[in-house]
């Protein structure tokens, strides 16, 4: 079973590693073919190779000129298979980082809460692929405030870290609802027009199974100048003097911001697996450039 592993593996990144070159090659041919539509002069760095480029875009079509991407060999369980997410935490937790992770997992539809206690990353890895989980979330906190939250999808990645700010627990919300409806909510996402963005949209969306069209629960994801604002809500209809539907919206919480700052190619206990992308320190202080 471990040999099984390791070839599926090697052979995801195999296929990752094409993917990037195929990318490359695609962005390559579509300044060459912007250049020579607008008539203007070959850029310098492409003269050597153009002869090439120019042959395999007479071969391309609109099936073939878009490069084929791995994600969907990273998510093809989750056509036919709803998500199955494990939740915890770090170890020794504080009472309001339990309180966060019982309020967390009833966010997510088939999630389980596990008690972390003295279990390594490596373990809790093993434990989710051989009980078939499709994705580990950990939270972290910092004296007592909870600060972080890893995604972790299995069996091979992507591993998203993000950075949690403005956490505001259920019964932190003026509104505060006795119960927690279960039912598989619809997601809106909004802001999200990078490639980045659409990574991690790809990622969220797949930690949630497919709603039925009368749910009333909503979830939102909206960007707002790389910090994702997280919200719960529930509607429902009334009838008023108008004849019209007014819809009434309670939040539901818990209510916080997410920033991403890496995304690995591989598991959370894979410390060494390639990094597909890193918030850099630089981009801190760069003219204002929205990242997501």
């Amino acid at each position: 079973m471990i040999k099984k592993n390791i070839r599926q593996r090697k052979e995801y990144l195999f296929k990752k590693n094409e993917e990037i070159q195929r990318k490359l090659i695609h962005e390559k041919k579509l300044r060459l073919k912007s250049a020579i539509e607008e008539e203007k002069p070959i850029p310098c760095d492409l003269k050597k190779e153009s002869e090439t480029l120019l042959k395999e875009l007479d071969y391309d079509d609109d099936n073939t000129i878009l490069p084929y991407s791995v994600v969907d060999d990273e998510y093809s369980s989750s056509k036919y298979l709803e998500p199955k997410i494990l939740v915890t935490t770090s170890r020794s937790p504080s009472q309001r980082l339990t309180q966060f992770l019982k309020e967390m997992r009833l966010i997510f539809p088939n999630s389980v809460r596990v008690n972390r206690g003295n279990t390594v990353i490596k373990e809790l890895v093993k434990t989710c692929q051989e009980n078939e989980f499709s994705d580990l979330i950990i939270l972290h906190e910092n004296r007592g405030v909870p600060d972080g939250m890893i995604v972790s999808h299995m069996p091979f990645g992507p591993t998203v870290y993000f950075g949690l700010f403005n956490v505001l627990l259920r019964h932190d919300i003026e509104e505060e609802i006795d119960t927690v409806s279960e039912a598989y909510p619809h997601l809106i996402f909004d802001g999200f027009e990078s490639r980045l963005g659409n990574r991690i949209v790809e990622i969220w969306k797949n930690l949630f199974p497919v709603p039925k069209l009368d749910s009333q629960r909503i979830i939102t994801l909206k960007n707002n100048d790389d910090y994702i604002s997280f919200r719960h809500h529930t509607f429902k209809k009334n009838k008023g003097n108008n004849s019209k539907d007014n819809i009434e919206l309670d939040e539901v919480g818990p209510r916080f911001e997410l920033r991403p700052y890496q995304i690995l190619l591989g598991t959370i206990d894979m410390p060494d697996a390639n990094k597909e992308w890193v918030l850099r320190p630089y981009m801190n202080t760069a003219r204002k450039k929205k990242l997501i």
